[in-house]
C-alpha cells in the first residue's frame, strides 16, 4: 500500500531547507543547490555553521580560553555564514534567508535540524571521491540524519550543478520505501522525469519459482522482477499522474547502472537501511558509492 507523505514532517510547509556551510568550496555548492531548492519550493533557507567549540578548545588551559579567542571563534562561524547567505542571495534573489551559528559540533547540529528539516544538505567539492576525502562531518550525518540527506556534488570542474534530467531513483524492496515516495515529490516538485532502477539484488533466496536459483530462465526472472517493479510503483503512480516514470531492470550491477545515470541525472535518490552506526556505510553499500563517486547530487533518504 502507499504510504501518504503527508504524514511526514520534511514535507510539512513550514520545514524549511537546511545547508550547512563551513567557508570551503564545497559548502558554497551546497549553498547554491540548496537556495535554488528552496526559492522554487517557497521554503525558507536556513544557513548553519556548527563550530564544535568544544573541539576547538580541547587541550587549551582554562585560562587561556579567553573572552578574546571565544570572540575570535565566533567571529569566523559569523564570516562562514554571512558569505553563504550573500551566495544564496545571489543565487536566488528571491529566497527567503536565516542563519544560525551554533558552539555544537556540525554532525551533531545538522542531525538535530534533520529531524524537521525539509531536507539537509551539504558539499563536496568538484572531483572529490573516496571515503577518506568526504570528511567525517558528512559521513556522519549520511549515516545517522534523519528524512533527506543531500550530498551536493557535481563532475564539473567548474562547479555547474545540473539543472535538468531526470530524478532516477533506485528502488530496493528492503529499504526502498521511503526513497521511492521521496523521489516521486522530487520529481514532481521540479517538473522531471521519473527513473526507477531496480536490480536483481532483491535474490536472498536459493530456489526461484520452483528452479535452483542458478537455474531459473534470466527471462523469466527479469520478466518477475519488471512485474515486482511495476507493483511498487502503482501506488505512486496513482498519486502523481503527471509524473513520467521510466522503468529499468537490471543486473546484479546496480551500483554501476546508478553512477552510470547519474551522469545525465539532476539527482539520484537512494535509500539508507538505517542508523545502525558506521558498520553499514563504510562498507560500500549503494548509497555509499554513489556519495562518494556520483555525477551529480545524491539524496539519502532515510525510514520516515
Amino acid at each position: 500500500m502507499t504510504e501518504n507523505v503527508n504524514t511526514d514532517p520534511h514535507r510539512l510547509a513550514s520545514a524549511q531547507v537546511v545547508v550547512g556551510v563551513d567557508g570551503t568550496v564545497a559548502s558554497t555548492l551546497a549553498v547554491r543547490w540548496a537556495a535554488r531548492t528552496a526559492a522554487q519550493r517557497g521554503r525558507t533557507l536556513l544557513i548553519v555553521h556548527g563550530m564544535d567549540l568544544r573541539a576547538a578548545t580541547a587541550g587549551l588551559d582554562a585560562r587561556a580560553v579567553s573572552a578574546p579567542l571565544l570572540d575570535e571563534i565566533h567571529m569566523r562561524g559569523a564570516d562562514f555564514v554571512a558569505m553563504a547567505e550573500r551566495i544564496a542571495r545571489e543565487e536566488a534573489p528571491e529566497s527567503t534567508v536565516s542563519t544560525e551559528v551554533s558552539e555544537a559540533h556540525p554532525a551533531e547540529l545538522l542531525i538535530r535540524h534533520s529531524r524537521t528539516a525539509h531536507l539537509v544538505a551539504l558539499g563536496v567539492s568538484p572531483g572529490v571521491g573516496g571515503a577518506t576525502h568526504l570528511g567525517s562531518t558528512l559521513s556522519a550525518v549520511v549515516a545517522h540524519g534523519h528524512g533527506s540527506v543531500v550530498v551536493v556534488r557535481t563532475a564539473d570542474p567548474r562547479g555547474q550543478l545540473p539543472a535538468d534530467g531526470p530524478v532516477v531513483v533506485g528502488v530496493d524492496g528492503q529499504a526502498g520505501a521511503a526513497a521511492t515516495a521521496t523521489a516521486f515529490a522530487e520529481a514532481a516538485d521540479r517538473g522531471a522525469a521519473l527513473v526507477a532502477v531496480h536490480g536483481h539484488h532483491d535474490f536472498f533466496i536459493d530456489s526461484f519459482a520452483g528452479y535452483p536459483f542458478f537455474d531459473a530462465p534470466i527471462e523469466t526472472m527479469e520478466a518477475t522482477q519488471r512485474e515486482l517493479l511495476a507493483e511498487r510503483l502503482r501506488g505512486w503512480q496513482e498519486k502523481y499522474p503527471n509524473v513520467e516514470v521510466r522503468h529499468r531492470v537490471y543486473d546484479l550491477r546496480i551500483r554501476q547502472h546508478l553512477l552510470e545515470w547519474s551522469k545525465t541525472a539532476q539527482l539520484i535518490v537512494v535509500g539508507s537501511r538505517g542508523r545502525g552506526g558506521f558498520r553499514g556505510l563504510l562498507l560500500g553499500s549503494t548509497s555509499n558509492a554513489l556519495v562518494q563517486h556520483a555525477h551529480c547530487p545524491v539524496m539519502v533518504v532515510h525510514p520516515y
